[in-house]
């Protein structure tokens, strides 16, 4: 057995780890308590199996690709990375990202990653065209929206409850260069950050950057981040169509002590982010994708910065209506006890295309919290709020949701759990996070 955890590394728990090399060997590998695992990056218990997990990331062949519609058929341990490296440059890119590019196909898929557009655009499983999966009763099929089409929108989001994605064939993005043209917009509340975001609507990327050390009139300070995609006449002379993307130039070598993020430390990073962000806002700026689309990736192992313990992600969904008070109420709290995280995130959703897909129409808020104290007492308090107001949490960052919480949140649970019971009638597939929420006690 091996100690596994998610990219929060908590929890940690043993599980025995096999990285089969062919796909007659994933299905050998798929017996009662196993789950797929792509690169690590779900944040807390996913993608670890009840008893074993089977890692994916050997499997990262381009099968086909066809240059004038940007059709690809890859295997599904294909890295965003790898995609974005290897078909920017040919002027190709994947139509949705989440905040790291370390994240493999498969993976995407299970978890329905939304980025900076899902509010026009989507989430990623809108691109996929057809999935090869596994099933836990040991056939591989062929789903798609048209064949076997239950299949189809119960992978998508399905945290890879209903088998093994072995292969996709997906569409990827036409663009001219590698490049964003950013504006940013400073927000001194948060009713200025979501009319800022409101009025971005017609924005292709939107984002917000929020002070969660703000309290009184400045609770929900913000940086608003719109974006899109640059065309060739819009570079700086001698500027290449297609930025180098460099691996993360520096690392955290250590666990840091629990003591580095205090809120003191949170409170002037905070302070000196926005208003270094501030003094750009008003023009709009040509960046590199890298830095636009994936801040954390230029420092690997970021996780340990929230030292061995790890760290908890909350990351909700607020709908529309009423999503003022509920958000207000969260970052209130959230500053008062004072240790959230240097990088919490707003953004607005659209509608989810798989039948567990987390967005739904309005607003997401993302934040880190070092493990310690009572904290999970704290989140629990949240999610009342969540629940509340007809919110959910989402799947691929969640590591410690109560089953009600999740239940409330996620009404077409009955119809999954229907198509994934016709899938794998014996319950072959489960991981650590399907036996906290999904199956039977």
């Amino acid at each position: 057995m091996t100690l596994v955890s998610g990219w929060g590394r908590f929890p940690v728990v043993d599980s025995e780890l096999l990285r089969p090399r062919s796909f007659e060997a994933v299905g050998e590998a798929v017996v009662t308590g196993s789950v797929a695992r792509g690169n690590g990056r779900a944040y807390g218990d996913a993608a670890i199996g009840a008893v074993r997990t089977i890692a994916m990331t050997g499997f990262d062949r381009v099968r086909s690709f066809d240059p004038v519609t940007g059709r690809i058929r890859l295997e599904a341990g294909v890295l965003l990375s790898d995609l974005i490296d290897t078909f920017g440059p040919r002027g190709f890119l994947p139509f949705v990202v989440p905040g790291t590019r370390f994240v493999s196909v498969g993976g995407a898929i299970a978890a329905d990653v939304h980025g900076k557009n899902h509010h026009c655009e989507g989430g990623f499983g809108r691109y996929v065209d057809s999935i090869l999966l596994r099933t836990g009763q040991g056939e591989t099929i062929e789903a798609s929206r048209e064949q076997n089409s239950d299949a189809f929108f119960a992978t998508v989001g399905g945290m890879g409850l209903t088998g093994v994605i072995l292969e996709a064939t997906m569409r990827l993005r036409p663009v001219e260069t590698g490049w964003i043209r950013e504006r940013v917009i400073s927000a001194s509340d948060l009713d200025s950050a979501m009319r800022a975001l409101d009025a971005g609507d017609s924005a292709t990327y939107s984002v917000a950057w929020i002070d969660c050390a703000a309290r009184g009139s400045e609770l929900g300070r913000s940086l608003i981040y719109l974006g899109e995609h640059a065309g060739t006449d819009e570079l700086a002379d001698g500027a290449g169509a297609f930025p180098v993307g460099k691996n993360p130039g520096l690392a955290v070598p250590v666990d840091l002590p629990s003591m580095t993020l205090n809120r003191y430390n949170i409170r002037a990073f905070n302070e000196l982010y926005y208003r270094m962000g501030a003094r750009r806002a008003g023009g709009s700026h040509v960046v590199s994708l890298y830095p636009y689309f994936f801040p954390l990736d230029s420092l690997s192992d970021w996780n340990r910065i929230y030292g061995r313990r790890g760290f908890l992600q909350h990351q909700c969904v607020i709908p529309e209506l009423g999503a003022r008070a509920v958000l207000g109420e969260i970052l209130d709290r959230v500053a008062r006890r004072g240790d959230a995280s240097f990088l919490a995130v707003l953004k607005k959703l659209g509608q989810g295309d798989g039948i567990l897909s987390f967005p739904l129409p309005g607003y997401t808020l993302a934040l880190d919290f070092p493990v310690k104290g009572d904290i999970l007492n704290f989140l629990d308090e949240i999610d009342r709020l969540v629940v509340a107001a007809g919110g959910r949490l989402y799947l691929a960052k969640d590591a410690r949701q109560s089953r009600a919480t999740f239940e409330a949140g996620y009404p077409a649970l009955r119809r999954f759990n229907a198509i994934r019971k016709s899938l794998d009638p014996a319950g072959t597939i489960r991981s650590k996070l399907s036996q906290r929420l999904f199956d039977e006690v």
